[in-house]
């Protein structure tokens, strides 16, 4: 029930690989209360060999749920919308270049050879501090470059800034997002001229950057705000957190990282895959692990109508001790999970326990290597290890990483992701 004090009423639009939701929020006093309002799947489906978004239907869907919030919430002042980062939707003035190709499509594969013969990655690393991923978009634009998806190609929207384009009619680039393309430069904050020359890019695509609290339009009487559009970013922003201390935002993918004043570019931040992304007024030293993607494909695949607590007891119960390399490309897309764990394990894993089991230490084994990794590149030993998003609820998995990491567990199974959206909208001068 709100009460006479509320102010900043907001919606947060935030939109996964998996799902989507709605989520209206108020201030009262000090507090931030939040209510959702609306969810819908999300997914990516094949099309002619290639995994892509249905656009059109994220859009309807995310005007569905405001619909929905405006039917609760007749007062809402503000929204903005975060999603996965890399992925984007090219424009011929205001016509959509389709399909919109997803992140764990193969179409990058042939290309990430010609990119590094033409900037070789210790290179690029040390203009962006960006991670290697063979999804990031400097390689999937270099694909577009040859199938000549950009010819005649006006803008380039990362997903949320398309979406909101849609709603408010304005085509912003919002800085947070930018930095997951492996094409800003991470001392200027801007887009790396140098990059954009060297493979070839048409150079209006890359205008300057907006921060996020910026105010770019309206819809339908509602403010259009960018929050940190990147997930992730939105998601640090999100989190409680007594000092500065490592996160795990925890989903589809794990995001293992720590807020830095500056970038860190150096040779060994390199050499363990650490990638610079922007943040609020600071960096984000932060790598990408494999996450919830492991168990949910095991999930559908090995006992699709079993709830993950009764799952949770399976894995409990193995004494399965295979560990296998969770951030192996074998497990970014393959056509069966099972299989992949499979070869990788030899077949060791007999029962459907075995599997999740192992699926599950070892992803805690990549977060202590990560946390190794990022201690010694920060020159940093840290105390805590703060775990916001789906897998906070996952007390086992929670414990495996306690005792891998040697670190105190402090989970929080709370919207990180939208209370970091909101918390930006409500701090926005409007």
């Amino acid at each position: 029930m709100r009460g006479e004090s509320v102010r900043n009423i907001c919606l947060a639009i935030d939109i996964g690989a998996s799902s989507g939701r709605h989520i209206v929020g108020w201030q009262e006093e000090s507090e931030i209360y939040t209510k959702e309002v609306y969810r819908f799947p999300n997914g990516v489906h094949q099309e002619e060999g290639h995994l892509v978004w249905d656009i059109e239907a994220l859009l309807r869907e995310v005007k569905n749920g405001i619909r929905a919030a405006k039917a609760e919430f007749s007062d809402i002042q503000s929204l903005s919308i975060d999603t996965w980062g890399v992925d984007y939707v090219l424009l011929r003035d205001d016509s959509e270049v389709l399909p919109v190709y997803a992140y764990r499509d193969s179409r990058t594969e042939a290309v990430i050879s010609p990119v590094h013969e033409k900037m070789p990655f210790s290179v690029l690393y040390r203009h962006t501090g960006c991670q290697f991923q063979p999804f990031n978009s400097i390689y999937q634009l270099y694909a577009d470059k040859l199938a000549g998806r950009l010819e005649g190609v006006t803008d380039l929207l990362m997903i949320p800034e398309y979406l909101l384009w849609k709603l408010c009619g304005v085509k912003a680039r919002e800085y947070t997002n930018a930095t997951t393309m492996g094409m800003v430069n991470a001392q200027t904050g801007a887009f790396d001229e140098e990059i954009i020359r060297t493979l070839g890019y048409p150079k209006h695509l890359f205008p300057k950057l907006s921060q996020p609290g910026t105010v770019v339009g309206e819809y339908e009487g509602i403010q259009c705000v960018l929050c940190a559009t990147h997930d992730t970013g939105s998601a640090v922003e999100g989190i409680p957190m007594e000092g500065n201390e490592p996160y795990i935002s925890s989903g589809t993918w794990s995001l293992l990282g720590v807020k830095t004043p500056k970038p860190i570019t150096d040779k060994a931040s390199e050499e363990a895959n650490y990638s610079n992304e922007g943040g609020v007024d600071y960096n984000r030293y932060q790598k990408n692990i494999m996450g919830m993607w492991l168990v949910n494909e095991l999930q559908r695949e090995l006992c699709p109508d079993m709830p993950f607590p009764e799952i949770v007891e399976l894995a409990e119960s193995s004494i399965c001790s295979v560990l296998v390399d969770a951030n192996a490309p074998e497990f970014l897309a393959p056509k069966s999970m099972k299989a992949a764990f499979d070869k990788a394990t030899g077949n060791a894993l007999g029962t459907v326990g075995d599997y999740f089991r192992c699926a599950y230490r070892s992803l805690a084994a990549s977060y202590r290597q990560a946390l190794d990794e990022l201690e010694r590149n920060t020159g940093r030993t840290y105390k805590k290890l703060y775990i916001v998003g789906g897998g906070a609820k996952n007390a086992f998995l929670n414990r495996l990483t306690e005792e891998a990491t040697g670190k105190k567990v402090i989970a929080l199974p709370i919207e990180a992701t939208a209370l970091g959206n909101l918390k930006i909208q409500m701090e926005a001068d409007k």
